[in-house]
């Protein structure tokens, strides 16, 4: 692969340090290539990315979109963690200088770092994600108390921009790929909390199955990574409470 030690004119200077980065190239089955990158300072995983594309190899697929952590679609696995690209500085996860970038995981690779996100949100369709209400263009605006239990656990879960790290992450989508999964399990979740939404009953139907919420194992793992704070174990966590009332009650 193309190398170099130094390079005139990056960033306006002459750069000698270099990061050694392994990059999966290929789909499914493929490989990875070993990439040398000049170093900088505030330099992101993205930046590194970026570089190799437009320097050293122009055929690299991969995805971004806003670079300031609002549309997650730089997602990837860097070091074995899945991250957001755009917001993980490379001097926060390389190790002796190494860095080692891959597709996120549990999710069909297109080609290089570029991953097919259809299945991950049919999941969220499945789990009936979609808000159903009854008010009409001629109603009210709808009053609803912030400060409301509902309100609140609703709250907890509603900044999911669907990046897929949780996904990724899942240990359990990994061993049961049917498995709904904490993205979509936490769409439902913060559904059911909305007051003005009609299709509580039909969600808890949804999501009451085998590949559903009481297929987690709750190990934390997309609580732990995910970006925005979100904690899907906890949301996935009422929806058993809630599942097993219903059927205590006979409405599933």
């Amino acid at each position: 692969m193309a190398a170099a030690r130094a390079w005139a004119g990056y960033g306006g200077a002459r750069v000698d340090a270099e990061l050694v980065v392994r990059i999966w190239r290929g789909r499914e089955s493929g490989e990875f290539a070993t990439y040398r990158v000049p170093r900088r300072e505030s330099q992101t995983v993205l930046d590194v990315v970026t570089w190799i594309q437009r320097n050293l190899e122009p055929s690299l697929a991969y995805r971004y979109a806003c670079r300031v952590g609002m549309c997650g679609s730089c997602a990837m696995s860097v070091n074995g963690v899945a991250r957001w690209t755009c917001r993980t500085h490379v001097s926060k996860v390389a190790r002796d200088g190494e860095l080692e970038i891959a597709p996120l995981a549990n999710l069909p690779v297109i080609r290089d770092l570029a991953t097919d996100m259809s299945g991950f949100f049919d999941k969220w369709a499945r789990a009936r994600g979609r808000f159903s209400g009854a008010a009409t263009r001629r109603d009210g605006f709808a009053r609803v108390d912030p400060a409301s239990s509902a309100r609140r656990a609703a709250d907890a879960g509603i900044e999911c921009i669907g990046c897929g790290v949780c996904y990724a992450s899942c240990d359990v989508v990994a061993w049961r790929p049917a498995f709904l999964g904490p993205a979509a399990l936490n769409r439902a979740w913060t559904l059911v909390n909305d007051e003005r939404d009609t299709a509580g009953a039909e969600r808890l139907r949804a999501v009451a199955g085998d590949a559903g919420c009481h297929a987690c194992h709750t190990q934390g793992s997309c609580s732990e990574r995910c970006p925005k704070g979100i904690e899907p174990t906890a949301g996935i966590a009422g929806l058993k409470r809630l599942v097993a009332r219903a059927a205590i009650r006979g409405k599933l």
